[in-house]
């Protein structure tokens, strides 16, 4: 199955801590069907010193995964349209062949 979702995408969080944010999409993690959005859901971690590699330790603050289906991809926006707007993303083929994805409340083509 395609992605709907892809790497470098700007996405808008649904539901959850962070929910409002937008971010872009760092890391895909399919197996659990989970993604890394960047500056969302922040969580502290606890990290010892590391003489090795020259590294304090602390508390360090860092993006945990969200599910897949708490994101949806935002839709750039245009004149007299809300800056945090998003849409269902869906597939069709092109005349030449190429399938694409689009954004199924405007049917405009995401970046080819």
């Amino acid at each position: 199955m395609a992605k709907k979702i892809k790497t470098g995408d700007l996405v808008y969080v649904l539901a959850g801590k962070s929910k409002g944010h937008s971010g872009k999409i760092l890391r895909i993690y399919t197996k659990t069907n989970r993604v890394l959005v960047e500056g969302a859901n922040l969580v502290k971690k606890h990290v010892k010193p590391n003489p090795q590699q020259n590294e304090q330790g602390g508390i360090r603050e860092r993006e945990a995964s969200i599910h897949i289906s708490n994101v949806a991809l935002s839709v750039p926006p245009q004149k007299g349209e809300e800056a945090k707007l998003h849409s269902k993303v869906g597939f069709k083929t092109l005349d030449d062949g190429r399938k694409v994805r689009y954004f199924k409340h405007n049917n405009e083509i995401i970046e080819a």
